[in-house]
């Protein structure tokens, strides 16, 4: 089950006043795959291969695991358009997912859908908005 949630001012401009475009879509993956969402180094792999996606060039990737009694995964791709991250919780078999792209040639919700598609969740509820000024 997925749901979308428009944050005030996602309408799209094509105003030639438009000085950034900016494009933030984040998710919050309840019951993802409990293997995959636990699999750093396969988190790399799909943030890595989400900036390919967003057509987007990427600069570094950081991941780390994280322990305690809710245990998780953090992997980050810093790209040269701004970043795409995974964070997980192995304890709710819950993720968090944010991609926040700058320019006209980029596409974060492509992007997003991959990465749900990797994760394999129940429910997705996903959040886009309008990061332009214009």
């Amino acid at each position: 089950m997925d749901r979308w949630v428009l944050t005030r001012g996602m309408q799209r401009s094509d105003s030639a006043e438009m000085k950034i475009v900016g494009k933030h879509v984040y998710a919050n993956l309840y019951d993802c795959d409990p293997w995959v969402i636990d699999d750093e180094e396969r988190l790399v792999g799909i943030v890595k291969r989400t900036a390919e996606i967003t057509n987007s060039k990427l600069i570094q990737v950081l991941s780390w695991r994280f322990g305690g009694e809710k245990g998780g995964v953090s992997a980050i791709a810093l790209i040269n358009e701004s970043h795409i991250a995974i964070h997980t919780w192995k304890a709710y078999n819950y993720a968090t997912v944010d991609i926040y792209t700058c320019g006209t040639h980029t596409d974060p919700e492509k992007g997003l859908e991959y990465i749900i598609s990797q994760l394999k969740p129940v429910k997705t509820v996903k959040h886009a908005i309008n990061r332009s000024l214009t």
